[in-house]
């Protein structure tokens, strides 16, 4: 029986008043607005969530997979959508968390001490919300499909979902804060709700949507945060020793103190290490995370003649030109570059007598990747070969940091040392946090040490890697942490999908589809590291590459729609070989290219396999007997992908696109025979 055919199961549900295109167009940009602003702001509020954002990523595809299975089981409007998520902000602005700085095999950047809910209990309870929450407005979608053609209405789904990206893109731009999220999650669940009786509907959806409306405009009130594209960001000011401070969090976290150069360099010996350890004065200085600006005016204080500040956050950049004291961002010597710190050492053609890494550990992973940090990049030894690649006759490279581990230390010293053929000077200036300077001139002969680094301690990790950028995952394994997490998700998840959608023989004719979906959240996972790797882990470029996957999709829909493609079979022998080419193109070439070229030979490797395997499930889903059904268990295998993402832990970013073609031959094998012609 079609999904048409099937008679309501609660009463008779009232026809909505907006035509079914526009509506499926608003629901799905409404669905990944939702999505992207949940990931955003329960990072900035729950800690672990800024190194766990692919958790809230898993909850919402299992919510929008069980949204499209409900389709046709109930009538009833999914007005728990707009009450969970009030309950949900009630739940993380009440009970705010900060972590230890080790915990279960993950290595925290946080605060000393530790509050609220541990680990396994609030991932899980974020998990289940995004489900419930997503699972609304999936429902509204698939509601959607069954009155439109298939790949029409996968169309404007994709439609939609470029729409969500965009209007989420320039809230980030305009660093608007919350609750203009809210206003806008406000707006939508009062347009696409169909109204009940007037006291219910007030209740069901008003009274919700006022509170979490009501909550996000308090948190930006009282905490007077600047939202940037990364953080929720708060500063205080305060004297110390007679001197004015600035003290700068993000999401909740201690992370920069803007303090004068003088006194910096009286009470951290560390800041000024890096110009005791070279040959010469530096003149010409590359600061790479410079935020606040404390780096750069300690530069100027040694003398240098020009700076360069590098600083990913755009927010922190303008409150260290505003609030530091020293005025460093004023001086007609220093340059500022807003952009990530390996993406500008690939791209620019500038020498340096000193390339400084000061500080640069973030506090949030780059959004849709399970593991990869704002900084992973920065660390490995490809990067430092970059570094070095920058420095004039007689310059030097330093990096300084609190490590919290020894063997931190040591990692990142080894690193150092393949990377420039001799060993670096390591000074650790306390043992308390390992706070700790490592530089290396372009020769031996070019840093002046206190003493020779004895070499690594034995059991330190080899270096990180462009292919495993973990540099704070001690060994090539996936953290209990993890392992426990995604146990949970997986089995609530199995429990949900039978209780919301019946049995699982109902999803059995499209194993396939499912299969598809494992694959393909994997192959974005590779895109989206990928680009970051090319182009810098902005979130611009995270951005774009969200809307390249997107349109490379609708791309493959049009082609499906309008033209005559070749029989499955032969699509996947074309998807097969588009990720053979993925594996055989090397990263480092890729770097090699002029930007230009770069860009058009990424997205030509990148989009080539996502573009034919779109091309394969339009085909296969255009012919499905039921719509909603099909694209809800592709929707859930992609929820399964995004736990498989966690194997690149153990065999690199490159090793998914193995993972991934051997789930796409699975899913030709399981192909229906009668499919395999069409």
């Amino acid at each position: 029986m079609t999904l048409q055919a099937q008679r309501p199961v609660n009463g008779e549900e009232k026809a909505h008043w907006l035509a079914v295109r526009p509506r499926l167009i608003l629901a799905s940009a409404f669905m990944l607005f939702l999505e992207l602003a949940l990931i955003r702001w329960t990072g900035s509020n729950i800690v672990h969530l800024s190194y766990f954002t692919n958790f809230v990523l898993l909850g919402s595809f299992l919510g929008i997979g069980l949204g499209f299975l409900r389709v046709g089981r109930s009538r009833r409007q999914p007005y728990y959508s707009p009450i969970v998520l009030a309950i949900l902000a009630v739940v993380v602005l009440t009970f705010p968390v900060t972590v230890d700085r080790n915990t279960e095999g993950v290595l925290y950047w946080t605060s000393l001490s530790t509050s609220g809910p541990p680990a396994w209990l609030i991932l899980p309870v974020i998990f289940c919300a995004a489900a419930l929450i997503l699972m609304g407005p999936a429902e509204l979608v698939g509601r959607c499909f069954p009155e439109l053609p298939r790949l029409e209405a996968y169309r404007y789904d994709l439609i939609g979902s470029l729409t969500g990206i965009a209007a989420f893109t320039a809230l980030s731009f305009l660093s608007a804060p919350p609750v203009f999220w809210g206003l806008i999650a406000a707006i939508c669940y009062g347009v696409l709700l169909v109204p009940k009786p007037r006291a219910l509907y007030v209740g069901l959806v008003t009274v919700p949507s006022l509170v979490v409306v009501g909550l996000l405009l308090a948190e930006t009130l009282t905490a007077g945060a600047i939202w940037s594209p990364y953080y929720k960001v708060t500063s205080r000011q305060f004297e110390q020793l007679g001197v004015g401070v600035t003290d700068i969090a993000v999401n909740g976290i201690p992370h920069q103190q803007a303090v004068p150069a003088a006194a910096r360099l009286q009470w951290e010996r560390q800041y000024g290490l890096p110009y005791e350890r070279t040959a010469k004065p530096p003149k010409n200085v590359l600061i790479v995370g410079a935020g606040s600006g404390t780096d750069v005016a300690i530069a100027l204080s040694k003398g240098a003649s020009h700076v360069d500040a590098v600083e990913i956050d755009p927010k922190l950049r303008e409150l260290g030109g505003s609030v530091h004291p020293d005025r460093p961002y004023d001086d007609p010597r220093v340059t500022t570059h807003v952009t990530d710190g390996r993406a500008f050492l690939e791209r620019t053609d500038a020498t340096y007598d000193l390339i400084l890494f000061a500080l640069p550990d973030s506090l949030t992973l780059v959004s849709g990747a399970s593991s990869l940090r704002l900084e992973s990049y920065l660390f490995t030894e490809e990067a430092m070969r970059a570094a070095r690649e920058h420095l004039s006759p007689g310059g030097t490279f330093s990096m300084y940091n609190y490590y919290r581990e020894s063997w931190l230390v040591d990692r990142l010293a080894l690193t150092m040392q393949q990377a420039f053929g001799h060993k670096p000077c390591v000074d650790v200036v306390s043992t308390a946090g390992q706070q700790a300077v490592i530089t290396a001139g372009l020769t031996a002969a070019d840093q002046r040490c206190a003493a020779a680094w004895p070499g690594a301690a034995p059991g330190t990790p080899q270096p990180a890697d462009d292919d495993r950028p973990f540099l704070y995952l001690h060994d090539a394994t996936i953290p209990p942490i993890y392992i426990i997490t995604l146990t949970l998700i997986l089995i609530v998840s199995l429990l949900a999908v039978r209780v919301v959608a019946g049995p699982y023989q109902r999803m059995r004719p499209y194993a396939d589809l499912f299969l598809l979906g494992v694959a393909f959240m994997l192959l974005e996972t590779k895109s989206v590291t990928g680009f970051a790797l090319l182009f810098g882990t902005t979130w611009v470029v995270n951005a774009i590459v969200f809307a390249g996957v997107l349109v490379a999709v609708l791309a493959a829909v049009e082609v499906t729609r309008r033209f005559r493609t070749p029989p499955l079979p032969v699509m996947y022998g074309i998807l097969l070989a588009g990720l053979l080419l993925a594996w055989l193109v090397p990263n480092a070439w890729l770097l090699s290219l002029p930007l230009p070229l770069r860009a058009v030979a990424a997205v030509t490797v990148a989009f080539l396999p996502i573009f034919a395997a779109n091309v394969v499930f339009a085909k296969r889903f255009a012919d499905t007997a039921d719509a909603t059904t099909s694209f809800g268990a592709n929707l859930l295998g992609a929820m399964v992908g995004g736990c498989l993402e966690y194997a690149a832990l153990v065999i690199g970013y490159k090793g998914l696109l193995i993972v991934a073609a051997l789930l796409y031959i699975g899913a030709l094998a399981l192909l229906p025979r009668k499919r395999a012609l069409v």
